[in-house]
């Protein structure tokens, strides 16, 4: 009797987990759809960067990324693209141009910073308290999985040059464009990783070497 109903709760608990996942992939799909158009609205000095036209690299970097969040944090941030997109405004474009504070600063500071709106000091401090944490996130992987960690970006900001961008610095960019009910969703769910003891970073690569048809970290990281 207390066999059957084990049985009986897990393959529900397993139905409902299915249903739940398909329900967050979906949302994901929805997620990177409309990113992509907002990238290749994204006009870039010189003409159409290479990567605006490779859909599959994008459709597995920003997937890998999507795949780890809540549904309640994925729900907040489609809605930030949805209403970007009522009102004619790029949140790709807007991640890019902030971007250049670092890459760029001249530039930025004369013919882009006049056009995007100004965070507070209260946003920019919650901004890089989360950056914080994944920077250490991130420099902990690169030490476990240095194979894998040398085809990222640069881990900080103060490596950044026109041609370099780091993850430090196309984190803020990102984070940047995020609404205030999105960014404390991010945030809460930072914490909850946190206080799991988990990785962002590693679970985001796990994504994407899975994506990319291994079995795991280990057998990616032996590939290399």
């Amino acid at each position: 009797m207390d066999e059957y109903t084990d049985n009986g709760t897990t393959h529900h608990n397993r139905e409902q987990t299915m249903q739940g996942t398909q329900k967050s992939t979906a949302l994901t799909e929805r997620i990177v759809q409309l990113e992509w158009e907002q990238f290749q609205n994204t006009t870039n000095e010189g003409g159409p960067a290479s990567c605006q036209s490779n859909w599959p690299m994008f459709h597995e970097m920003r997937m890998s990324q999507f795949l780890t969040w809540p549904e309640s944090l994925l729900q907040s941030y489609e809605s930030d693209l949805q209403e970007a997109d009522s009102i004619g405004r790029n949140l790709v474009t807007e991640k890019y141009a902030r971007m250049m504070q670092s890459t760029a600063p001249e530039e930025y500071r004369h013919h882009i910073e006049p056009y995007l709106a100004t965070l507070d000091h209260h946003r920019i401090d919650q901004q890089e308290r989360i950056i914080a944490i994944q920077v250490q996130w991130a420099d902990d992987f690169r030490s476990r999985y240095p194979k894998l960690g040398s085809a990222m970006r640069t881990l900080r900001t103060s490596e950044d040059t026109e041609q370099t961008t780091s993850f430090e610095t196309y984190l803020r960019g990102e984070l940047s464009t995020y609404s205030d009910s999105t960014l404390h969703e991010y945030e809460s769910f930072i914490h909850e990783l946190q206080a799991e003891h988990k990785n962002l970073t590693e679970l985001t690569i796990a994504n994407t070497v899975k994506l990319a048809g291994f079995a795991g970290l280990e057998e990616a990281e032996s590939a290399q």
